[in-house]
């Protein structure tokens, strides 16, 4: 399962790709390399956000108030 994973994010298999170079490099280009202020770093959340998965009934609830 390691070697099947290390086989499809292998980044050196796409490095010279171009499609992928233009698309790194744009992102690059539209945000600056900084570093966060204390301020900052306490809305980051490398986990992501906590949010409530919706269940079934959930999705159905909303589904019939609209």
């Amino acid at each position: 399962m390691e070697k099947k994973l290390t086989t499809l994010f292998d980044y050196q298999k796409f490095e010279g790709n171009s499609d992928l170079r233009a698309v790194i490099d744009s992102v690059h280009s539209r945000y600056a390399v900084r570093e966060l202020s204390l301020d900052e770093m306490e809305w980051v959340s490398a986990a992501g956000l906590v949010t409530k998965t919706r269940t079934k009934e959930d999705q159905q609830d909303a589904n019939r108030r609209s």
